[in-house]
């Protein structure tokens, strides 16, 4: 039986995924963890796309509905280029690292065949990872959803409070 050190947090759009993520960051700083998370670009109330937020302070865009690109996921345009770019400055398999955090593997990100080989190789190394991960998906989410490594935490509105100290008491194990 494989040891389960992955995890892999999901739920409903809205419930407080990244939130979540971002106070286990904030939690287990003194790991020196790596990784990024996503945030919402809002223009005048309204969501227009992702900006992408490295754990060592950079910065990049994702999406955005007025961007130039051939992917799209609904009515967002996805920059493949610039979010591989981004996740390649970061040097999440660097052995000096033990914890990666990466904030989402969703199917913005899955339009990218280095995120999902980079993904794989995190996965079966010996890192602890805490990704979050799309509730629905197929393909690849499917895929990483059924290896015997993950525990897999299905945040709610009525749990979010819970989740935080069971997974901090799995990434403290």
């Amino acid at each position: 039986m494989k040891v389960k050190k992955n995890i892999l947090i999901t739920g409903a759009p809205g419930t407080g995924k990244t939130t979540l993520v971002k106070k286990i960051i904030e939690e287990v700083k003194g790991l020196n963890p790596s990784g990024f998370f996503t945030e919402e670009i809002r223009e005048k109330g309204a969501r227009k796309g992702f900006r992408l937020a490295s754990l060592d302070g950079r910065s990049g865009i994702l999406s955005h509905t007025e961007i130039k690109s051939p992917f799209s996921v609904g009515r967002y345009r996805v920059d493949v280029k610039g979010f591989e770019e981004f996740v390649s400055s970061m040097d999440l398999l660097n052995p000096e690292g033990r914890l990666v955090i990466i904030d989402e593997i969703g199917k913005m990100e899955c339009l990218s065949p280095k995120f999902i080989g980079l993904i794989e190789d995190l996965l079966d190394s010996p890192k602890k990872i805490i990704a979050t991960i799309a509730l629905k998906g197929s393909g690849f989410i499917e895929k990483v959803k059924d290896r015997g490594d993950v525990m897999i935490f299905e945040i709610t509105r009525e749990n979010r409070d819970e989740m935080l100290r069971e997974i901090l008491k799995e990434v403290r194990a």
